[in-house]
């Protein structure tokens, strides 16, 4: 019986995010943090399959403004070159491959409020094709026909995709609002450094929103004097302003135009921070409608795929939709007309950004693809055992056929540290997804028998400190987290804390199965430390320890089983092995596709994750994409190379110390596989059950974070768990492939255990509470 232990001693500060932007090649969103960091998200329809591929840590004191993906070319990955501004007046790239963050364009001098790149395409169309993605790599188009698609492009809510036709642009162009009240274009080349283009003439007031229009003809720029200025973008000259205020009048008080978006139906949408949201006719300048349904602040509007709808959000936390539909007026028969729908408010504090994805998946495989796929594994494996088939179920509209459809989604972020995803087409109907319950979550190891003391210890790993705490267990159960109780209490007694040198933000950290020594890397370098407890004293000391001159900084580390060696996957894409008694560099692993490459220089994406058999001889480095690389530390060579499977990011692995042959992943399509690491093969196991899991654990809650195996040595199973659930996996037991209800407890090997009242949402609520109040809203009798 497992038994779970509840800590909140732990400091966990999550940064709020202050934007939002989603790939061309609608993918992948990226989340920019206050703190500097840029978090990359796979997108996924429903709530099941949601996965932050990588975070890049940034420079902590240059504050996003905006985020913005454009164009790339042939010559880059097809979900496009993310840029980012900055209130210091710089531009950065943010280089997905090196995960780094490159400096483009140095501070003009002045902030710069939001960036806009212009439509763009090579064949003066833009079409956006149903291809499978995986990971962010297009694979092989899709050829399969949907009755429903047909069906539903009747309709005049539909968001499939059609022809538009736009003009053509030989590099991509960013226009930047900025502080001085002039519009900057630059120009996007192949070469590290943004070109400059022209500057439209200063107006008064600071330029607060920027977009272009569908044909990128012109430019409409939003200021902090209330108005909005239409520009042309080639000759650079105002074509018309439009004041605004409730109908166009003013205001008679300072009026900041945070948000606006062209739509390809001639409409342009503008959001100011009297909580209004006015439809204008872009051609003349004209009011059409105007909403003023926020209690606050609209700081962001975003637009469906087919533009006939359009949402809000500001700062009461609201989220609300408006649809474009015919007049029922006899007498103004044919005039559309923008229309309230409804509203959600699931944020506690303000929003920052909206963006719209279209999730185009290919990790939830039909039935008939399912079977096939299981039917070679067999077949390869010489297994002529006839397999067990499940029963035909009935023709739906399921989850796995809406996840080959692209069905857009709608995802909100902001000061609360919270991204929520919505269903564009059922806004109504479905609730929120909270996307990320445990948002920048404190990255801990335990060791479970430290030598040091004999205890359990913890390492707690924060921005710019770490925390060694050793754990001690309480019998009994926590009751006050609501009606369910949670488990024994655990209690912490911290023994040191190292801060890292000049504030460097901290990337990664370790500690050995002794917990006698721990490292961690900044930006700058790694760095290595002993613990050892003070002679005569109760209290313990950190020794730092040598590590070899130059080695460069970490994305990933972690120690042998015998704490002899330290591995270090760098920032260059090689792997560096440490001696740590003699502190020289015993061996430089190089991940590579095939045995001959091991001598070429680094082509492989960098390693994120590492983990080590107990008996020190394999090690397995897994890249941000989800290949795995297994090196044989005793002979110091690659031994296999696994590519990603599904298409699918590896969430959390390690090798059972039961059989230290065996390494055991989880994947963000939430499938496990077991590998037989000295055969390379895939093991029988996953051979007659990968594919066949219950649905109970297809649809487990949440993103995968981790394994935890069990110290006993004859126990078969591993713990797989997120924010939201644990689930006991029990390799000796068959799975009940016919049963798909939701059971607690069962004879199946698959045993989920949903943390409905987890402590999480307790201690992020208490978090929440430290934040700066949201708006203040009038409560009645007060």
């Amino acid at each position: 019986m497992v038994e779970a232990y509840w800590n909140s001693s732990l400091d966990w500060n999550p940064s709020p995010i202050v934007a939002l932007a989603t790939s061309v090649d609608q993918s992948q969103v990226a989340a920019a943090r206050e703190d500097g960091s840029v978090e990359i998200w796979l997108v996924s329809p429903g709530s099941v399959g949601w996965h932050c591929q990588l975070t890049i840590h940034g420079n902590p004191n240059s504050r996003v403004s905006s985020l913005v993906w454009c164009h790339s070319g042939s010559r880059n990955p097809p979900s496009g070159r993310l840029f980012s501004s900055s209130i210091d007046g710089s531009v950065s790239e943010w280089d997905l491959f090196d995960l780094k963050q490159k400096v483009v364009l140095d501070s003009i001098g002045v902030s710069i409020w939001q960036m806009a790149a212009a439509p763009y395409n090579e064949a003066c169309v833009i079409q956006h094709e149903l291809q499978h993605v995986g990971n962010g790599y297009l694979n092989d188009k899709s050829n399969d026909a949907e009755d429903e698609a047909s069906e539903t492009s009747e309709n005049e809510d539909d968001d499939s995709v059609e022809l538009h036709e736009v003009s053509v642009v030989e590099n991509p162009h960013l226009a930047m609002g900025c502080d001085d009240g002039c519009v900057r274009v630059y120009i996007i080349t192949n070469s590290d450094e943004l070109t400059y283009n022209k500057s439209l003439p200063r107006v008064s007031g600071r330029v607060l929103s920027v977009t272009w229009s569908p044909d990128a003809t012109m430019i409409y720029a939003g200021s902090s004097d209330g108005f909005i200025r239409c520009w042309d973008a080639k000759l650079a000259h105002e074509i018309y302003r439009i004041t605004v205020g409730l109908g166009g009048l003013g205001s008679g008080l300072e009026l900041c135009i945070w948000s606006l978006l062209a739509l390809r139906c001639g409409t342009l949408v503008s959001g100011d921070s009297n909580g209004s949201v006015q439809f204008w006719d872009s051609q003349h300048g004209t009011l059409l409608q105007a909403h003023s349904l926020h209690k606050g602040d609209v700081n962001a509007l975003a637009a469906s795929p087919s533009h006939n709808r359009v949402f809000s959000a500001g700062s009461d936390g609201q989220v609300i939709l408006y649809k474009l539909s015919s007049s029922d007026d006899n007498s103004s028969k044919g005039v559309k007309k923008w229309v309230y729908v409804s509203h959600v408010r699931v944020h506690t504090h303000d929003i920052r950004a909206l963006t719209v994805a279209v999730p185009i998946s290919q990790e939830d495989q039909l039935a008939d693809e399912r079977d096939e796929i299981i039917h070679c594994k067999e077949k390869s494996a010489d297994k002529k055992a006839k397999r067990i088939r499940r029963k035909e179920k009935p023709i739906s509209f399921s989850y796995h056929k809406w996840a080959h459809l692209g069905v857009p989604m709608l995802l909100s972020a902001g000061d609360d540290t919270k991204l929520f995803a919505y269903s564009v087409q059922e806004f109504t109907k479905f609730k929120p997804h909270d996307v990320c319950p445990a948002p920048q979550r404190v990255a801990m190891q335990l060791v479970h028998d430290a030598g040091v003391n004999e205890m359990p210890l913890l390492l707690a790993q924060a921005s710019y400190w770490l925390d060694i705490l050793c754990v001690h267990t309480k019998s009994g159960s926590v009751t006050n987290m609501g009606s369910r109780s949670h488990g024994a209490l655990a209690t912490t007694d911290l023994l040191v804390r190292v801060k890292s040198k000049a504030s460097r933000k901290i990337i990664c950290s370790t500690i050995s199965a002794s917990g006698s020594l721990f490292a961690y890397s900044d930006h700058a370098k790694p760095s290595l430390f002993e613990l050892k407890r003070a002679h005569g004293r109760s209290g313990w000391t950190v020794t730092k320890r040598q590590l070899p001159k130059k080695l460069p900084f970490a994305h990933s580390m972690v120690f042998s089983c015998d704490s002899s060696r330290l591995m270090i996957a760098a920032y260059d894409r090689r792997i560096y092995v440490v001696d740590v008694g003699s502190s020289e560099l015993v061996h430089t692993f190089t991940p590579c596709c095939e045995e001959h490459d091991e001598e070429m220089p680094p082509s492989e994406p960098p390693i994120t994750r590492m983990y080590t058999s107990s008996d020190g001889q394999w090690l397995a480095a897994i890249n941000c994409f989800g290949d795995v690389h297994i090196f044989n530390l005793e002979i110091q060579r690659q031994h296999w190379f696994i590519s990603r499977m599904d298409g699918a990011s590896v969430t959390a692995g390690g090798f059972p110390p039961q059989n230290n042959n065996v390494l055991i992943i989880a994947t963000s399509s939430n499938r496990v596989y077991a590998f037989d690491v000295e055969a390379k093969k895939l093991g029988d196991w996953s051979i007659k059950h990968t594919l066949v899991l219950p649905r109970r654990y297809q649809e487990f809650p949440g993103e995968v974070i981790g394994l935890s195996f069990p110290i006993s040595a004859s126990s078969s199973t591993v713990i797989i768990y997120s924010a939201r659930a644990m689930c006991l996996i029990d390799f000796g037991l068959p799975v009940d492939q016919e049963d798909e209800s939701d059971l607690i407890n069962s004879q199946d090997s698959v045993i989920i255990k949903k943390l409905q009242n987890s402590p999480i949402n307790g201690c992020l609520k208490h978090v929440v509470r430290t934040f700066s109040a949201p708006v203040h809203r009038h409560i009645f009798g007060t």
